[in-house]
C-alpha cells in the first residue's frame, strides 16, 4: 500500500492552526473538545493528513478566534510564477519552527527586546552555536 505526501497546503494549514492553537495555550484534547472530535483528528489536521473541509475551517477559525483568511496567510497559493516558485511562499522551515511551542516562546521573548543591538547580539550568539553545533556533528 503506498503512502500519500499530504499536500503542501493542507501541511500549511494544519500549521497554523497548530500555531495558534499554542498561542492561546489550548491542548489537541480540547480543541477536539470543541470542534467534537478527538484529538487525533485534530493531530492528523494540524500534521495535513486529513484535509479540514469549508465547514470546520470555519469552525476552528472562530473556535481559534482568527478569520479564515490567517490560516492561508503566508502559505502557498498553488499559482506558480515564471522562475518556479508559488507567490508570497516563506519557506517551510519558518511555519515550521513557528508551529513549535519552543519557536513561538522564542518568537515572543525575542520581539519584546527593543534593543536594536542586543537583538542583533542575540542572533549572532544563536548563529555561532549552531555553526559549533554543525562542525561537531560527523
Amino acid at each position: 500500500m503506498s503512502t500519500k505526501a499530504p499536500n503542501p497546503v493542507d501541511k500549511y494549514v494544519g500549521s497554523r492552526v497548530r500555531m495558534r492553537r499554542i498561542m492561546l495555550g489550548m491542548s489537541q484534547e480540547k480543541l477536539g473538545e470543541a470542534l467534537g472530535l478527538t484529538f487525533q483528528q485534530v493531530q492528523k489536521y494540524e500534521k495535513g493528513t486529513n484535509r479540514v473541509g469549508a465547514s470546520r475551517l470555519q469552525q476552528i477559525s472562530e473556535i481559534l478566534q482568527v478569520p479564515v483568511s490567517f490560516l492561508f496567510d503566508g502559505g502557498p497559493s498553488g499559482v506558480r510564477t515564471a522562475d518556479g516558485f508559488s507567490e508570497g511562499s516563506s519557506p517551510a522551515y519558518v511555519s515550521d519552527f513557528l508551529a513549535t511551542a519552543e519557536g513561538l516562546a522564542l518568537t515572543r521573548a525575542f520581539t519584546r527586546i527593543t534593543d536594536a543591538k542586543l537583538r542583533r547580539s542575540i542572533v549572532e550568539l544563536v548563529e555561532q552555536i549552531a555553526a559549533r553545533e554543525a562542525a561537531d556533528r560527523p
